[in-house]
């Protein structure tokens, strides 16, 4: 089963940018499917992006246009740069694959 552990959360003001972190170990292949999902305060957990395939990349509409997926397909890292943070963004962020989550990474937004 993979293992996965998300960085890079903090408290920021509202405008400023963030880049988490998430590094898979424990498969023996590449991943091909990807997501970064979060929870909100009170909220149930979404799927904000995901990345499938060589380089298919999809954002949810509420982080459409101010985050942006990469990887280091060589170190099984994943990267979701956030720009233009705004403070309905505070949440706990994770990434998932198949099934497996990390224990996630608070971003706290402030205006």
């Amino acid at each position: 089963q993979v293992q996965l552990v998300e960085s890079g959360g903090g408290s920021v003001q509202a405008g400023e940018s963030l880049r988490l972190r998430c590094v898979a170990s424990g498969t023996g292949q590449s991943i091909t499917t990807m997501g970064w999902y979060r929870t909100a305060p009170g909220k149930q957990r979404e799927l904000i992006a995901w990345m499938a395939g060589i380089d298919r990349k999809g954002y949810k509409d509420p982080v459409k246009g101010r985050f942006t997926l990469s990887k280091d397909a060589d170190q099984n890292t994943y990267y979701l740069q956030m720009n233009s943070l705004r403070p309905d963004d505070t949440a706990v962020y994770y990434c998932g694959v198949a099934g497996s989550w990390g224990p996630g990474t608070q971003v706290t937004v402030s205006s």
